[in-house]
């Protein structure tokens, strides 16, 4: 077996895990594969929370707590996270020390219902920072039109953050022109610049679902050239737009005060159609300076059968370009279909929250004799 994990780690990609438990913590599974598999970080999501939780494992001994308690379930579920995400942290803290602050972390995010409340989640993120208390932490933050704002503000605050539900290139460049803002406001007050750091997470399968589905439904021989293409073209016309940004005056000025650079974070990158090949996500999009968060079924695949063949994003950029101007001409719009995914992905996660919600308070009225 090739050590694809390993190459994949020498091209410059940081592979974090694309999932999180208390069992996975208390096992030892996690630092197996920190130990193991190359993996450097953690990512977590209002989606994964409720299937850890709503497993049971692990959790009953501090539910019973928090009912005897009668806290509140929205209390209750910022307990039971910030612990697993604490944990996480202690585990990772060595690697993140050892990497000077730029991997070893765990993202947790703010409440997904404020996602349009640009006040809120920067009340949210300041105090999910408190609650964590540890270095090694992201804050996730939604890159919505309110989101924006918040990142910028976060960020001056020396906050460290991931924002998350990136879709479209012109979002994806105001997400870094906010980071940059807030560096900007950073320094201002006199902040150590290089102790700030951020990814932007830029998803991936999603674009092929929801793309597909519409060339599926022109059904044409032309519509059916281009599915599958559209996700990996996307990403990588994001990371030219990266190259644009770290190369431009501004951001060099910030460079020089000691800034890290935003780091752009392929999500989403389990393959949702079987007639795909399951690490295209990751063999696709590798380049120097990315990171790369896998869902555990992903990770096993590229140690299993992935090619790591170096730079696949380099060079790339006109035939990617020519993937989209051919999906317009199709009547597939670029502009609709991202709006599409993040209306969804907002929506998805606080679902999802409403979920974790619901499942901790049945827990806790059980746990309480019915009175929680």
């Amino acid at each position: 077996m090739t050590d694809a994990l390993g190459r994949l780690s020498e091209e410059g990609v940081a592979i974090w895990l694309d999932d999180l438990s208390r069992a996975r913590i208390s096992s030892g599974n996690l630092g197996e594969l920190l130990d193991q598999q190359h993996v450097v970080g953690v990512t977590t999501n209002p989606t994964i929370f409720q299937k850890a939780i709503s497993g049971g494992d692990g959790y009953e001994e501090q539910v019973a707590d928090l009912a005897a308690r009668r806290v509140t379930v929205e209390e209750a579920v910022r307990m039971i996270t910030t612990a697993d995400v604490r944990d996480a942290a202690d585990v990772l803290r060595p690697l993140h020390e050892a990497t000077g602050g730029l991997d070893g972390r765990v993202s947790i995010e703010v409440d997904p219902r404020l996602a349009h409340d640009t006040a809120a989640t920067v009340a949210e993120a300041k105090q999910l920072a408190w609650l964590v208390d540890r270095p090694n932490t992201f804050i996730k933050i939604p890159a919505t039109r309110a989101g924006l704002p918040a990142i910028t503000e976060v960020i001056g605050r020396g906050i460290s953050v991931n924002v998350t539900l990136i879709f479209s290139l012109d979002r994806y460049r105001e997400v870094m022109d906010a980071y940059q803002a807030g560096l900007e406001k950073a320094k201002a007050k006199g902040l150590d610049l290089s102790a700030i750091y951020s990814v932007a997470s830029f998803f991936v399968s999603r674009v092929d679902t929801e793309v597909d589905k519409r060339l599926d439904a022109l059904g044409t021989p032309e519509a059916t050239a281009l599915r599958g293409k559209a996700a990996v073209a996307n990403a990588r016309l994001a990371y030219q737009a990266y190259e644009e940004v770290v190369a431009a005056d501004r951001w060099q000025a910030l460079s020089r005060e000691g800034a890290n650079p935003q780091r752009p974070l392929w999500a989403s990158t389990g393959v949702k159609d079987p007639a795909y090949q399951d690490t295209m996500y990751v063999a696709d999009l590798v380049a120097p300076g990315t990171v790369n968060t896998m869902p555990e079924a992903t990770l096993r695949a590229v140690e299993d059968h992935g090619v790591i063949s170096g730079n696949t994003i380099a060079g790339t950029y006109e035939e990617a370009r020519g993937v989209l101007d051919a999906l317009e001409k199709l009547g597939v719009s670029y502009d609709d279909v991202v709006q599409v995914l993040e209306d969804e992905g907002v929506e998805k996660f606080a679902h999802s929250w409403d979920g974790l919600l619901d499942s901790t308070r049945a827990e806790l009225e059980r746990l309480a004799g019915g009175k929680g």
